[in-house]
C-alpha cells in the first residue's frame, strides 16, 4: 500500500529538514507518495497569503500531512499558519512526546513524558480586541456590566472559551492514547483554583472521563505546581493533558528537559486526519547552509508511522536515530562529539542503519 502524504516544506530551514525526513522514511521501504505544497512567509508575494487554499485542499484529500517549520511574526503581521491549519481542519489534539536520548545534552535523564494539548479553544481561539478600538471599548463595557468587575481603561481584551465538548474529547484522547500505548497514568493540568469556571470546567470534565478508564490512574495538578514537579520529580508523571495555552508552555518545558526543540517531535490529530510537524522555529539565518539538526522532523515522521499502524518500522527508525546520536560521529554541530556533518549527511547516516 502506498501512503499519500501532503508535504509542506515550510520556511527557512524547513525544506532542508523536510528533505532529510523524506530521505529517512523512503529508506524504510514503505512506499510514500509525497505531495508537496507551499505555505508560509516565502509564498505571500506569490499567493497573497501564507496559507494558500491548495494546502488545506491537499490535506483534506490525503488525510495526512507532515510539515516543516513555518515562521510567525511576533506582535504584527499574519497569525500563525500552524494555528490556522489546526483550526481549519479541527485537529484538536496536539501530541508532544518528550523522551531522553543518549548523546543529547540535558541536565535530565530517563525522561519519558507525553503532553496532550487541546488545540482549538482557550486563549488561542484568537478572540481578541485591540486596545482603543470601538470593539475593545464595547467589550470592556459589557464585561464590566456582566461581571461586576473593573477593567482598566485602555485595555486590550482577550476571551478564554473552554467548552464541555472540547474538554471531553481532548481528555478522552489522552486516556485512549494511554491505553493504546501502555501508559499507566494521566494527569490533568489546570488553574482551577483561580479560573474556577473555565479551568474548573476542564477539571470537572477530566474527572468525569477518568471514571470510564479504571485501568488508568488519574490525578490533577495546578499548572504552576506542575512546572515545579517536572523539575524535581519528572519520573512520577506519564501522560499530561492540558488546555491550549498551558499545553503550549508545558510542552516546550518538557522539550527543554530532553535537550530542546531540535529533538522534539509533534503531531496535530483530528477525528480523520493528522498533520505531523517539527515544532521548532524556521531559523531563517541558517537557511540553505545544510547545517541544522533534522531530528525533530524525522521523529515526527516516526510518529506518523505509528499513526499509520507501522509500529515495527517506527521502532526501527527511532532506534536508528538514537544509535546515530549516541555514536556522535555523523551528526550536526549541536550533537557532534567531533567534527559535525550536515543536515542531509546525518539523515543519510540514519537511513543506512535501517
Amino acid at each position: 500500500m502506498t501512503y499519500r502524504v501532503t508535504l509542506i516544506p515550510g520556511d527557512g530551514i524547513g525544506p532542508e529538514v523536510a528533505k532529510a525526513m523524506t530521505t529517512v522514511l523512503d529508506a524504510t521501504g514503505i512506499p510514500f507518495e509525497w505531495i508537496p505544497v507551499d505555505a508560509g512567509v516565502d509564498v505571500i508575494e506569490k499567493y497573497g497569503t501564507p496559507l494558500p487554499p491548495q494546502v488545506l485542499e491537499s490535506i483534506r484529500e490525503t488525510k495526512l500531512a507532515i510539515k516543516g517549520p513555518i515562521g510567525t511574526p511576533v506582535g504584527t503581521g499574519f497569525r500563525s499558519v500552524n494555528v490556522a491549519i489546526r483550526k481549519e481542519l479541527d485537529l484538536y489534539a496536539n501530541l508532544r512526546p518528550a523522551k531522553s536520548m543518549i548523546g543529547v545534552k540535558s541536565p535530565f535523564q530517563n525522561i519519558d513524558l507525553v503532553v496532550v494539548r487541546e488545540n482549538t479553544e482557550d486563549l488561542y481561539a484568537g478572540i481578541e480586541f485591540e486596545r482603543g478600538t470601538p470593539e475593545a471599548i464595547q467589550a470592556r463595557e459589557q464585561m464590566m456590566q456582566l461581571s461586576g468587575k473593573s477593567i482598566r481603561e485602555g485595555s486590550a481584551i482577550g476571551i478564554k472559551p473552554i467548552s464541555d465538548f472540547g474538554s471531553r474529547r481532548i481528555v478522552k484522547f489522552a486516556f485512549d492514547y494511554a491505553q493504546q500505548n501502555g501508559r499507566k497514568k494521566v494527569t490533568a493540568v489546570h488553574k482551577a483554583n483561580i479560573m474556577k469556571f473555565t479551568d474548573g470546567l476542564f477539571l470537572e470534565v477530566a474527572r468525569e472521563v477518568a471514571k470510564d478508564y479504571p485501568d488508568i490512574e488519574f490525578e490533577d495538578r495546578i499548572v504552576d505546581n506542575m512546572c515545579m514537579q517536572l523539575m524535581q520529580k519528572p519520573e512520577l508523571y506519564d501522560v499530561l493533558v492540558l488546555t491550549n495555552l498551558y499545553g503550549d508552555i508545558i510542552s516546550d518545558l518538557c522539550a527543554g528537559m530532553i535537550g530542546g526543540l531540535g529533538v522534539a517531535p509533534g503531531a496535530n490529530i483530528g477525528d480523520d486526519m493528522a498533520v505531523f510537524e517539527a515544532i521548532h522555529g524556521s531559523a531563517p539565518k541558517y537557511a540553505g547552509q545544510n547545517k541544522v539538526n533534522p531530528v525533530a522532523l524525522i521523529l515526527s515522521g516516526v510518529m506518523m508511522l505509528r499513526y499509520l499502524g507501522e509500529r515495527e518500522v517506527a521502532e526501527r527508525v527511532e532506534a536508528a536515530v538514537q544509535a546515530v546520536i549516541a555514536e556522535g560521529k555523523r551528526v550536526t554541530y549541536d550533537l557532534a562529539k567531533g567534527d559535525p556533518v550536515g543536515t542531509q549527511e546525518m539523515a543519510e547516516a540514519i537511513a543506512e542503519r535501517l
